[in-house]
C-alpha cells in the first residue's frame, strides 16, 4: 500500500483570552475558529491556557497577595465536560476541523487543584487526547499541579500525526523525544502571552520571543516536523486587571518581551509570516511528505540513534489522588464467608 502523506492549511491564533471568563473566552474562541474554516484550516491551535488566561499574576507579586486572582481562575477552570469546552468542541464539529486549545483544568477531586492542560479536538468534536503539563516552570508551581504522561501522546488523524506540549515542555528533551519515538509529524507548541521573570531593566531578564524561537526551531529541525506554535496575547483588559498591583507590575507587563506565533517546518525554516505585535490569525500550507528527505539524514528514532546504549520508558499511568475498590474486597469477603452479601442492601434501604 501507497503511504498516504497528508496536505492541510493550519491556523495558529495569536489571540488574548477573555480575561478569566471562561465563557466568554469560549465564544471568542467559536469566532476564530469559524473564521479560520471559512478560510480553509483544517486545524485550529490556540495558545498556552488560553482558556480562561494566563496566570501572570504569579510573576508580579508575592504569593501572600494573590489569592483573589487564584480564587478567580479556579472558579473558571473546566472539567472536560463542562460548558465551555463543550461549546469549542460543537464549533469544531460544526465547521469540521481539529482544534488543539490550551485550557486551566479542575477536577471534582478537589475544589483548589488545577492542571495547565491541552486538548486536540476532532472534526466530529470527539477528544483525540488530553495532556496536563508534566512540570509547571517556575513560578507557575504557585498555580497549577504537576501533571502525567497520560496524554503524551501522538495522534493520528486524517492530517497526519499530531503531537503537542505546553510552554517550558519543548525545552524537556526526554518529552520531546516520547513524541518523536511515536512518529510525530506535526508538532503543536502552545506558550503565554508574556513570562516575566526579572524587571526588564535588568540584565538576564527572559527574552520569550528568543526562546520560542529556540525552542521550536530546535524540534522542528530534530524531529523533521512542523511545528505549529501559538502564543497569547496582552489585550487591554489583561493590562487593566493587573493593573490593582500597582506601577511596578504594570512595568514588567509593559516593558517585558512578548511571545510570537509561527508555524516553521521540518528544516526549520518559518513558513509564512510571524505574528507579535498584534493579535490576528496566521495560516501556513503543510505537505507532510516534506518530514521525509530530512530523515535521511538525522533520524534520531531510526537509524541515526543506539538503541543498544539509550534506554527511554515512559510511564503513562494515570495519577489520581486515591483507587477505591470496596466493591471488589466485599466481593471476596463474601465469598469467604466473612460477610452477609445482604447486609449493605438492609443499610441500604433502611431496613436495618
Amino acid at each position: 500500500m501507497t503511504v498516504q502523506y497528508p496536505r492541510f492549511k493550519a491556523a495558529a491564533c495569536h489571540a488574548s483570552s477573555v480575561f478569566l471568563d471562561a465563557d466568554k473566552t469560549a465564544e471568542k474562541a467559536c469566532d476564530l475558529i469559524a473564521e479560520a474554516a471559512a478560510n480553509g484550516a483544517a486545524l485550529v491551535v490556540f495558545p498556552e491556557s488560553f482558556l480562561p488566561g494566563f496566570p501572570v499574576w504569579a510573576a508580579l507579586q508575592a504569593p501572600i497577595y494573590n489569592h483573589g486572582f487564584f480564587r478567580a481562575l479556579v472558579a473558571e477552570a473546566q472539567k472536560l465536560s463542562d460548558g465551555a469546552i463543550r461549546t469549542i468542541r460543537m464549533a469544531a464539529r460544526r465547521h469540521g476541523v481539529h482544534v488543539s486549545l490550551g485550557f486551566t483544568e479542575g477536577t471534582d477531586a478537589s475544589v483548589g487543584c488545577i492542571w495547565n492542560s491541552n486538548v486536540l479536538i476532532g472534526p466530529d468534536g470527539a477528544i483525540l487526547n488530553h495532556h496536563r503539563k508534566l512540570v509547571p516552570t517556575f513560578y507557575e508551581k504557585l498555580v497549577w499541579a504537576n501533571g502525567d504522561a497520560r496524554g503524551l501522546r501522538v495522534t493520528a488523524t486524517e492530517i497526519g500525526r499530531v503531537g503537542m506540549l505546553i510552554c517550558g515542555e519543548n525545552t524537556n528533551p526526554l518529552a520531546r523525544y516520547a513524541l518523536m519515538a511515536q512518529g510525530e509529524q506535526v508538532h503543536i507548541s502552545s506558550y503565554p502571552p508574556i513570562w516575566p521573570t526579572r524587571p526588564p531593566e535588568e540584565d538576564g531578564a527572559y527574552d520569550l520571543k528568543r526562546a520560542i524561537e529556540i525552542r521550536a526551531g530546535a524540534h522542528a529541525f530534530e524531529a523533521k516536523v512542523f511545528n505549529i506554535v501559538a502564543s497569547g496575547f496582552v489585550d487591554a483588559a489583561m493590562r487593566e486587571a493587573m493593573g490593582s498591583m500597582g506601577k511596578a507590575s504594570l512595568d514588567v507587563m509593559d516593558n517585558s518581551p512578548r511571545g510570537i506565533s509561527m508555524v516553521l517546518d521540518p528544516t526549520s525554516q518559518v513558513v509564512g509570516e510571524v505574528l507579535g505585535e498584534h493579535e490576528g490569525i496566521l495560516y501556513a500550507e503543510i505537505d507532510t511528505a516534506r518530514c521525509v528527505e530530512p530523515k535521511q539524514f538525522h533520524d534520531v528514532v531510526g537509524y541515526y540513534n543506539r538503541f543498544d546504549v539509550f534506554h527511554l520508558e515512559v510511564d503513562r499511568s494515570a495519577r489520581e489522588p486515591a483507587y477505591f475498590s470496596e466493591g471488589a474486597a466485599i466481593a471476596r469477603a463474601a465469598e469467604d464467608g466473612a460477610l452477609d452479601p445482604t447486609a449493605d442492601m438492609l443499610f441500604a434501604d433502611g431496613a436495618a
